[in-house]
Parts: C-alpha cells; structure tokens; sequence
C-alpha cells in the first residue's frame, strides 16, 4: 500500500505529461481553443503532483525528474505549437501542408520562430533544476506562466466571441515579439514572485494577496481576455518590486 500511495505523485505527473500530449493534437489539427484548455489541466496536474508529494512526504528523485520532463512537454512543446499554428495562420500564403509551403527565407524563420518556446522552456527548467537561490521565489519567468500566456492566447483564438479582434490581435508582427520577450525572460536573472503560501499570514504574503485579487477582478471583468493580462500583470508587478528592491 505504501509503494502505492508513493505512486501517487508520479501518476499525475503522467496526467500531466498526456495533457501536454493532448494540447499539442489538438493544436496541430487546428483548434487552439483546446489545446489552451489541456494547457491548463496540465498546470493543474502539476500543482497537484507537487502537493500530493507533500502530503503523503512521498519524494523521490523520479518523481522530480519525471515532473520536468512532463512540464518540458506541457510547457515548452504545447504552448509552441499553439505560437506556430497560430502564426502559420498569420503568414500569407504559408497556411498550408509544410510540403505545398513555397516560402522566403525569412517567412520560413518567421513559421519556425516558435520552437523558441520548448527551447527556452528546457533551458529554464534545467537551470531551476539546479538552482539553489529558487526555493522561495523564482529567478526568471517560470514555465507554467508562459504556457499559461500562450493557453490564454489559443483559448481567445478559439473561442472569442468577436474573432475579428484575434485577426487583429495574433498577427505575426505580434506573435513574433512576445515569442522572443518571454524567452529572455524565462532565462533572466529577474526576480519572480512566486504563489506558494508557506502560512496565510497577510505580513508575509502580502504581494501574492494583492495579485490574486487584482487576478480575479480582471477575470470577472475581462472574461476570456482577462487571462493574457494578469500573466502581463505578474509580470510587471515583479519587475516593479525589483527595480524598487522590494523584499519578498
């Protein structure tokens, strides 16, 4: 029974490797709007596979690598599929099977540009992996809020109510700069706060307080177009509180 619940943890790391797996299908067969949604059900997997750890004190160095490897795929792989859908899409005379594309060099840099993502992602991870100064707070924009940026993204492009605004909105003049910004920032020496509550205590979680409801009303406002800019707002907020050189 003990080898059992030890289990545990590692099968929802496997949810959430296969929900990284589903998003990436669906992207590719060309509905954004799910492939977001597995994005998410993956970030609550992975919330879930560090929480069970926990509580049945079941860690292990599997579990902490098959967690990254699942999160390369969930948040490096899926969220760049969504970017190059989304951007062959974008491109005149590019949205079609890779072997009918009669592109330039630079349309074909453009298409390929994406793979950024899953690269930076791997690069992030395995920095983490073995950084010491990241048990609190993050260094860097964390996979799970730049997968979420780019769920958010193919959610808006697949279920918006007014999809002329994603016309507008998911261009390649668009896509292109926010695929080169959050690599960098992935890989930045930026502090990042992060959501973990070591106690409820408003002294100590004060900033995470402010953000979680500052979140939720955008939400409640936004609605769908909410999501991309509380990820817009994280990040500004750590920015703000490092150039302030506030303690968190």
């Amino acid at each position: 029974m003990k080898r059992f619940f030890n289990f545990i943890p590692n099968l929802i790391s496997l949810l959430n490797l296969l929900s990284g797996c589903l998003s990436i299908i669906f992207a590719l067969e060309g509905y954004p709007g799910y492939a977001g949604i597995f994005i998410l059900i993956a970030g609550l997997f992975d919330f879930l596979d560090g929480f069970s750890a926990r509580l049945l004190k079941a860690y292990s160095e599997t579990g902490k690598e098959l967690d990254s490897l699942a999160d390369v795929v969930s948040f490096g792989v899926a969220p760049g599929m969504i970017a190059f859908v989304m951007m062959k899409k974008g491109l005149p005379g590019v949205n079609l099977p890779l072997h009918l594309i009669s592109a330039s060099v630079w349309q074909w840099i453009l298409l390929l540009s994406p793979l950024l993502i899953p690269a930076f992602s791997a690069l992030r991870l395995a920095k983490f992996n073995i950084d010491t100064r990241q048990s609190v707070n993050f260094i860097g924009m964390p996979t799970p809020a730049n997968a979420i940026l780019w769920a958010s993204f193919g959610i808006i492009s697949g279920f918006a109510s007014h999809p002329e605004i994603s016309l507008l909105l998911f261009t390649p003049a668009n896509i292109l700069p926010v695929i080169i910004i959050t690599s960098l920032l992935m890989v930045s020496e930026i502090p990042m706060f992060s959501l973990k509550f070591s106690g409820f205590s408003f002294a100590e979680n004060w900033y995470r307080y402010i953000f979680l409801l500052s979140a939720l009303l955008l939400l409640l406002f936004l609605k769908l177009y909410g999501l991309p800019v509380v990820i817009l707002f994280y990040v500004i907020l750590s920015l703000v509180f490092y150039l302030l050189r506030v303690e968190l």
